[in-house]
C-alpha cells in the first residue's frame, strides 16, 4: 500500500519542530531520512507513524536500543505472543520460526528475559516482533547505534534479505549517512524541522544541493565503515 501523509508537523511549549510536511512511499521504497541531532528526524517518524495508525494503516517501529521494546523481568515468549495478540494474530509457530530463521536468531531460549541474549540478538528479535503482521511500512529510528559495526552490519544484511521480495516499505531515521547511503535508494535530509532536500541516493552523494545536505556528505569517514 502506497503511504501518503499529508499536513505532518509538532510543536512543543508553542515552538514548532517540525514544519508541515508531506510524504510518500511506494509499496517496497527503501528511504533514509538523514540529519544532524536536534534536526527533528525522530519527531516526524513519531508524527507519520501516529498519522497512519489513525488513517487504518499498519506501520510499526524498532527503536534506537532494544532496552525501549523489551521489559527486563518478562520472558522473550511473553514479548513474542503480546505482539501477536496486539495484532490480533493466533500463535503461529511456522510464521515465528520463519522469521527467527531469517534474522539468525532460531537458536535463542524464548524462556529467557532479554539479558540472557546478547544485544545484537535481543535488537534483531524486536525487528522480527515488528514483522510479525506484514506492515506496510516499518520505520527505524537509529535501529543500530547500540551495536557495534560488525553486528549491526549483519542485522541489516540480514533485513534487506529478508524485505528484499516484500512490499513493506522502510524508512531508515539515522544520522549515519554510511548506514543510509548502503541501504537505502532515496535519502531525505532534515534541517530545522523541515525536509530540505530529497533525491535518489546516488544523486544526492553526489551533487548535494543544500548546506545541511553538504555537511553531511562532507566527511567521507563514514564510507570505511561496513555497515
Amino acid at each position: 500500500m502506497t503511504i501518503n501523509a499529508t499536513g505532518l508537523s509538532a510543536e512543543r511549549s508553542g515552538r514548532t519542530i517540525l514544519h508541515p510536511t508531506h510524504l510518500r512511499m511506494a509499496p517496497g521504497d527503501r528511504v533514509g531520512l538523514v540529519g544532524a541531532s536536534g534536526s527533528g528526524k525522530s519527531t516526524l517518524g513519531h508524527v507519520l507513524i501516529d498519522a497512519l495508525r489513525a488513517g487504518g494503516q499498519s506501520v510499526t517501529h524498532v527503536p534506537q536500543s532494544p532496552e525501549e521494546a523489551l521489559d527486563p523481568l518478562r520472558s522473550m515468549a511473553f514479548h513474542w505472543r503480546e505482539a501477536e495478540q496486539a495484532l490480533g494474530l493466533p500463535p503461529d509457530p511456522v510464521r515465528r520460526s520463519m522469521l527467527f530463521e531469517a534474522l539468525r536468531i532460531e537458536g535463542g531460549d524464548l524462556r529467557k528475559r532479554p539479558w540472557g541474549w546478547s544485544r545484537g540478538m535481543q535488537q534483531r528479535f524486536v525487528i522480527a516482533m515488528a514483522l510479525i503482521g506484514t506492515p506496510d511500512l516499518l520505520v527505524m529510528d537509529e535501529p543500530t547505534s547500540a551495536l557495534d559495526p560488525v553486528v549491526a552490519a549483519g542485522t541489516m544484511d540480514l533485513l534487506d534479505r529478508y524485505l528484499s521480495d516484500r512490499t513493506t516499505a522502510l524508512l531508515l531515521i539515522t544520522h549515519d549517512l554510511g548506514l543510509a547511503a548502503r541501504r537505502v535508494t532515496r535519502l531525505m535530509v532534515m534541517a530545522e524541522g523541515r525536509i530540505v532536500e530529497d533525491a535518489p541516493t546516488a544523486q544526492l552523494l553526489a551533487a548535494p544541493a543544500t548546506a545541511a545536505a553538504r555537511a553531511l556528505c562532507a566527511h567521507r569517514s563514514w564510507l570505511e565503515l561496513p555497515c
